[in-house]
């Protein structure tokens, strides 16, 4: 396939993706058209994730197979996956991103996601990777050379240290949002805030709602406002699994209600009746 094949794939592919996110979105569009995914993935055939939680190998490796709403295997042994590019197209949309902004990307996997940020904030902004995984991080600062306008850090993306953010980006499942994330929010920043209990990387999706779901958390002064924007299955984000606020998470997807919640406070001392979740040191309330 010539690149001008390719580029005319990847354009069908930002809209089909566009389209099975439910978004009419022309810089993120953009960004999935612009941004090469087999340039992250390392050499073909690629695994993609099917059914039943087995790898099929993409027939040859012909990048055009990597152009469909699929998830391929980066480290297929341990599940960890280049997520569904529909529901990343779903989500930095939500979080409304623009030119000249900082995002905080944690969880960079091999960057791709990170590359298609830097695309969304322009020369003007920055994007930092933060990834845990060795192996990863090394793949995803060679992948994102090219990129004048990203720094990726290996570590713990609940410790690390970072600037001021306008978008903070969490790409894996945590049970609470770490104190850096809140702290680092400017005003008016946005946090993309996975939530799952110890089931949320389960293979049953017809009980994904029970499982997992997506926060954006938008930062008034002190004010945390939260709003459900989706459903999730994600990995488990290390460093951020809490045994005492998964219990409580469990406990608040029993009771569905999740799309009524309208603010999280880091207290706990919150009347039980407005609590959607209550857990030790932090709650998401109703109101």
């Amino acid at each position: 396939m010539t690149p001008d094949e390719l580029k005319i794939v990847r354009r069908a592919y930002a809209m089909q993706i566009a389209a099975a996110a439910g978004i009419a979105d022309e810089p993120v569009e953009d960004a999935f058209a612009t941004v090469p995914r087999e340039d992250y993935l390392g050499p073909g055939p690629w695994p993609v994730l099917r059914w039943q939680e087995a790898y099929t190998p993409t027939p040859t490796a012909d990048p055009v197979y990597l152009y469909t709403d699929s998830l391929v295997g980066i480290l297929p042994e341990r599940h960890i996956n280049n997520g569904q590019p529909s529901l990343h197209a779903f989500l930095l949309s939500q979080s409304t991103s623009r030119e000249g902004e900082h995002i905080v990307h944690v969880g960079a996997g091999v960057g791709y996601y990170s590359a298609i940020m830097a695309q969304l904030v322009g020369p003007s902004g920055k994007v930092t990777a933060i990834e845990y995984d060795p192996e990863l991080a090394e793949r995803a600062r060679v992948n994102l050379a090219g990129y004048s306008n990203v720094c990726l850090i290996q570590g713990d993306g609940s410790k690390v240290d970072f600037e001021s953010a306008d978008l903070i980006y969490v790409n894996a499942g945590a049970t609470k949002p770490a104190d850096i994330w809140l702290d680092r929010l400017k005003e008016g920043g946005r946090l993309i805030l996975p939530l799952t209990t110890e089931k949320g990387f389960s293979s049953d999706w017809s009980k994904i709602q029970l499982h997992g779901a997506v926060f954006l958390i938008t930062r008034q002064a002190e004010t945390f406002w939260a709003r459900w924007i989706s459903p999730v299955a994600i990995f488990p984000c290390e460093g951020m699994r809490d045994a005492a606020s998964e219990k409580a998470l469990a406990r608040a997807f029993e009771s569905g209600d999740y799309k009524r919640v309208a603010r999280l406070y880091r207290t706990d001392d919150i009347p039980t009746e407005r609590c959607w979740l209550r857990a030790p040191g932090w709650s998401l309330t109703y109101g």
